[in-house]
Order: C-alpha cells, then structure tokens, then sequence
C-alpha cells in the first residue's frame, strides 16, 4: 500500500500534539544519547518475555495434522459451548474408539 507524505498542517498537528502531550514528552538528543537497551536494564525480564514468546519447546502430547471436515461439523462442536472446539472433538474421537 503506497502512502501520501503528510501535508506541512498534518505533521504540524502531529508535532503540535507530541509537544502538548505531558505524559509522554519527546526526549531530548541528550536523554536519547544516554538510552540503554531493555535488555541490558532488565535482563531477567527480558530473557523472561524471550521464552513466553511462542510455542514451548518441549514435546507436545499432541500432532498437528490436518483435516477436512464440512462446514457443518465444525459449527455444531463450535455451538457446543466450552473452550475449546478442537478438544472436544479429540476426546469425542477417543470415545467413539477411532
């Protein structure tokens, strides 16, 4: 998506509205100069965001695959409430002894 440059009124708003903003004042070439990256000021919380971040490397009990099912199959154990679709649909296979 190819975007317009700002008219000098829309950046002249926009920096009108940076500068009148008290909780979120723009820093200074000096306080930007002294700027330390996150991870270095909170290294334990960084590493802790670090290992949050997508699926845990352990081994899953479960496979992912692939499957095909009608519209129609997918919305009733959908409608059936709960929280997750996915779950009930493993567990009503594993009863059925399939």
């Amino acid at each position: 998506m190819k975007h317009n440059p700002l008219t000098d009124e829309q950046e002249a708003r926009i920096q009108a509205g940076i500068a009148s903003d008290p909780d979120n004042p723009e820093l200074t070439d000096e306080q930007l100069a002294m700027a330390k990256p996150f991870n270095e000021l909170f290294p334990a919380l960084a590493d802790a965001i670090k290992r949050a971040r997508g699926r845990p490397k352990v081994a899953s009990p479960k496979e992912a695959v692939t499957l095909r099912l009608t519209p129609e199959t997918i919305a009733r154990f959908k409608a059936a409430g709960g929280t997750d679709w996915r779950d009930r649909m493993s567990k009503t296979l594993e009863k059925a002894g399939l």
